[in-house]
Order: C-alpha cells, then structure tokens, then sequence
C-alpha cells in the first residue's frame, strides 16, 4: 500500500494546506495560471465550483481534482489500486458503518488510539467527524480513487452486515461487559470509562442509531427494568421493539450515549440533556438525548430529527384545498394570534415552521422562540430557551419586542406571563404564532382562561386556533381495497347506507413499510376562525361544548370529520382515524 510520493518540485502535499484552489494546481503543474484566470472569469459570470469548470474545460480530470482537494485540506494520497489490511483493522469499524459513510480502515496506531479511514472524497470530512463521536477513535483520513473504496468495500464488507443479534452473541463473550453482570449500579468510575470504550457497546449502539435512522424511525428509547432491558424506536407514531440485550449492559449503553453527547457520566442521579451531530448518507441528522434517572437505572430516549425527512412546505401537511384557503388568508393578517394545538408529537412544530416559510420574506423580520430549537431557517432569528438559567419564554419574548420584529413565534404558551406577553405583541401590531396543548380546538379557549387570560384580551387578539393530529399513510405498494365490517363502521358511528358506493383500502404489508402497511404520516386539521358571534360567546363565558357546536356551524370541521374524508381518500384506515380522534357529541 503506497501512499503519494512528494509532489512535483520536490515539496510534500500539506505544503499546499489552506491555499486556494487554483494556486495548489498550478503549483502541482496540472494547469497553468492563464488557464485558472479563464476559468475565474467564467466563474464569475455563471458562479459554480472552479473544480467543476475546469474539468468542464478539458483542462484537469476528476481525479486530479481529488488530489488537488486533498492537498488543500493536507490529507494524504493512497495511490495504490488495492486495499490490503489485515482483520483486526477492518474489525475496527462494524460493516453497515463502513457501507454508510464509505469508508475503509487502513492503519490503527493503539499507543494514540488513531484510526486512519480511506474515504473517496475530501469533503467528506463529516465521516472523519462522526466516526470519532461513535467509535471513540482519532480519526486521521487519507484520500483513495472512488473505485479503490468500492472494491475494498465489497471485499472486505460485502458479506459481512452485521445484525443486532451478531452483536449481542459477540457481547457475552467480552470480559469488560462479563465482570459487571452482577454488579447492580454500583459501578465505579474507572469502570464505567472502561465500559464506554468496549468494542462490543460502541457496535450495539452504532447498529442500533444507524438501523433507526434508516427506517426513518423518530426516536430511540433505551429503557431498564427491574428484569430486562428494552430498546425500542418510534416509525410514524408507533412504537417497536428491537432484540432485547442483556439487562446488565444498560449503565453501559447509557454511558456510552453520555459521552457521544458531552454529558457527566459519574451523575446518575439527576436528568441530563444534550445532543449528538452526525451526517450520514450526506444528510445532516440530529440526535437530541434525554437522560432520566429511574428506579432501575437510567432511561434514554433520542429524538432523531433528520432534516432531508421534514419537507416545511405548507402545501405538503395534508390540508385540503378549503383548510390551506382558510389558514392561507389568516397568516397573511397584521396582527393577531394563531395557536396550533394537539399532543405532543402531532405535527405542531413542522406545521408552524411550515407557515413561518412561506412568510419567510427579506422584508419582514421574524424571531422565534424555541424548546428546543428543532430546524434552522435560513432569514429567521431562532432563539434557544433555556429554562436552568431562568431565560423563559416571558423573559425572551420581553428582549424580542425590543428587537423590531414583524412576526414572533413562541414555542409553548405555559403560563399567564407568557400569555400576557403575546396578547401584548398582539395588541402592538404583530402577528403571534404559539402552540398550546389541548384535545381539540374549542378546548383552548378553556384552556386560556384557565391560565388566567381575560375574556376580553382573548377575543382582542385571537384569530384562530387549529388543532392537528397525524395518521399513518396506507403504503402505495400494498395498498388493498377492504369491505369494512359492520363493527368497524359502528367505530366510526357509521351505518353501511351512508358509506355506499364508498371504497376503502388497507396496506397489505411488504419490505417497504417493514409489513405494517403504512408508510409516512399526514396531518389532518380542526381549524376554528374566530369571528364575531364567536367572540361574543368567548365574552359570554359560554361553555366549550356550546362554542363546538357553533364552531361547527360557522364551517368548523372537526377533527373526526377530516379523518372520514382522508379515509375516503384512500389515504389512511379506519382504525388509524378511530386511534387519533374522538367520538363526536351530536
């Protein structure tokens, strides 16, 4: 295995580290400088990569482009045609990592714990990044041809994917993990250290993380009981369960994931959060931990938020074309609070974000205030609540409306102060967007002057509150049509003459939504407007039953009405709908 030979005129590559691009291939006499000026000039006019106009114009190839690449960066070249490594180094990284990020091992220094990896590009540095936060290794890269790597790949890797249950086999024979199987929690902390760095938990844990993202799972629980360990991960709403490890290793698992998250692995006692920054397949996903003391030990659960999966585009909630009319001409107003409400996990956060998108203008300033802080927008000021140091909601939205802003968004109404605050914008000329959690859309009126807003400031400021749930979408692939049971109607409050003539579907279960037969989630909407005689009744006091009914009147479509029409859709099931909303008092 040969790495490159000092460059021509005799000076290695990381001389040329940091230097701009042009320069480092003249340097290296792949072009000359009347070829990197014409190509300048063209890159002004049309913008784009010089790497790219330059291979465009004939002058270099691709793979003089890596080199040069890697000679900016100061990585090293490995110029052989064949990747030779032995076992042991290959075993350094689990095969589905590997495959994933596009990487081989080739050199591991155990006095500096350093791993040196191949990888196909130089911009692909992220793998450098997130290979050390899941191995626990030094990563050093070095560049190889694209082939090279996938040659190697499929040599070393290509039979050998791991599973869960391979890991766990692998796990009982380890002497680390074998010594505390009965030990309880009282681990001390050399121990522990040790226990973070075993081969075996960092595996686990990488196939577990790499399996739920994936499956486009949402989060990650990693539970003890008093007689097993569980771990689960959450795919459209739904809970489901993985091989279950050896109850023994759960302070390992636990440890392991405070150190990928920068937390205190000698504290037990007390919650913990933080959060893991991968990129894996070129796509960014974030990890927010939650770390919580239990009786038998620690629970975590992750929170996966992989921004390629969130499309913030208003038109691709689920709202129908006279829902998205509506909600349409009630963002575009000056002033005025709209609250989005539901459960947590309803889809609140995507359909607010969705909204402050399309208002997302050079000319309009817009400030969040976020619990935590989920997707960046490019154009909006987000601003991260940190409730240990006492900077709340209250006292953020405070600093905010000194700020200039035109539109705010406060993650959660919690309390009278942070009520009083976002009636106070309101009444100033600014449109308040929130979120509060109830059942349903009449409930938040109770639910406000329950925190001790007065009637009169709700009807001042409020326009409308929309209330969301999500139901699974039936998989395309094995989509069915049913003949719906008479009890299965009776669920829904629905006799057979009024579905006649109706068609409904199922998802029969295949390989591509994992035989559950659903795939992907939809909101579906309760969008209350609040107009006059609604305002008069909020004055009035009027019960949260009698503001439905009027609700109703006035065009209202209740949640259970939204869930019929997606199932008359074909797009979701009885029992979806049957699980996501209630039965409606007539």
């Amino acid at each position: 295995m040969s790495r490159t030979p000092p460059a021509p005129g005799g000076k290695p590559l990381d001389r040329y580290k940091g230097r701009l691009l042009g320069r480092v291939l003249v340097k290296m006499s792949k072009i000359n400088k009347e070829q990197v000026e014409e190509a300048l000039a063209i890159q002004r006019q049309k913008r784009g990569p010089l790497g790219q106009i330059l291979i465009d114009l004939g002058y270099i190839t691709d793979q003089d482009l890596v080199l040069a690449l890697a000679a900016q960066a100061g990585m090293d070249i490995l110029e052989a045609e064949r990747i030779e490594v032995a076992d042991e180094i290959i075993e350094k990284i689990p095969a589905q990592m590997a495959t994933t990020y596009k990487v081989v091992p080739v050199e591991y220094d155990k006095a500096s714990n350093t791993l040196t990896v191949a990888i196909a590009s130089p911009d692909n540095f992220r793998a450098t990044d997130d290979l050390k936060t899941l191995m626990g290794y030094n990563v050093k890269a070095v560049v190889a041809k694209p082939e090279v790597i996938d040659r190697a790949l499929a040599a070393y890797y290509g039979q050998s994917e791991e599973s869960i249950q391979d890991v766990l086999d692998e796990m009982k024979g380890d002497e680390v993990l074998s010594e505390i199987s009965d030990r309880g929690e009282s681990i001390d902390l050399a121990t522990l250290k040790d226990l973070v760095e075993s081969s075996p938990v960092k595996k686990l844990l990488n196939l577990v993380l790499l399996q739920a993202i994936r499956d486009k799972s949402s989060d990650i629980h990693f539970e003890p009981f008093e007689s097993e360990f569980k771990m689960r991960y959450r795919i459209d709403g739904v809970l489901y369960e993985m091989v279950p490890p050896p109850r023994h290793i759960a302070v390992a698992i636990a440890s392991r994931i405070k150190v990928m998250a920068n937390l205190d692995i000698a504290e037990r006692r007390l919650p913990q959060d933080g959060r893991i920054e991968l990129m894996v397949n070129s796509q960014p996903i974030d990890l927010r931990v939650s770390v919580l003391p239990t009786i038998f030990g620690e629970s975590v659960v992750m929170r996966v938020l992989d921004r390629s999966q969130v499309s913030l585009d208003l038109d691709k909630v689920g709202l129908r074309a006279d829902d998205m009319a509506v909600l349409r001409q009630l963002i575009g107003k000056p002033n005025g609070i709209i609250i989005v409400t539901g459960p947590t996990g309803s889809g609140k956060t995507t359909t607010l974000y969705s909204a402050l998108r399309e208002l997302n203008d050079p000319a309009v300033k817009i400030i969040t205030t976020e619990d935590p802080v989920e997707y960046d927008i490019d154009g909006i000021v987000q601003v991260q609540i940190n409730s240990d140091i006492g900077f709340t909601f209250a006292r953020a939205l405070r600093s905010i409306l000194r700020q200039d802003p035109d539109i705010l968004l406060v993650g959660e109404i919690r309390d009278l102060e942070t009520a009083q605050i976002a009636v106070q914008a309101s009444l100033t000329g600014h449109l308040v967007f929130s979120t509060v959690h109830t059942n349903d859309a009449p409930t938040t009126i109770a639910r406000l002057t329950d925190l001790g807003l007065e009637p009169f400031l709700i009807t001042a400021t409020l326009e409308a509150i929309v209330a969301q749930r999500l139901v699974r979408k039936i998989c395309e692939r094995c989509k069915k049509e049913i003949v719906p049971t008479e009890e299965m109607l009776m669920e829904l409050n629905l006799s057979s003459e009024q579905v006649k003539g109706r068609t409904f579907y199922y998802g029969e279960g295949c390989d591509a939504c994992n035989n559950t037969g659903y795939r992907g989630r939809q909101g579906i909407f309760e969008i209350m407007a609040i107009d006059d005689v609604l305002r008069d009744m909020i004055m009035r006091n009027a019960s949260t039953n009698v503001l439905r009914s009027e609700a109703r009147k006035r065009g209202m479509r209740s949640l259970r009405q939204s869930g019929l029409l997606a199932i008359y859709d074909g797009i979701t099931t009885i029992e979806e709908v049957v699980r996501e909303t209630i039965v409606e008092e007539d």
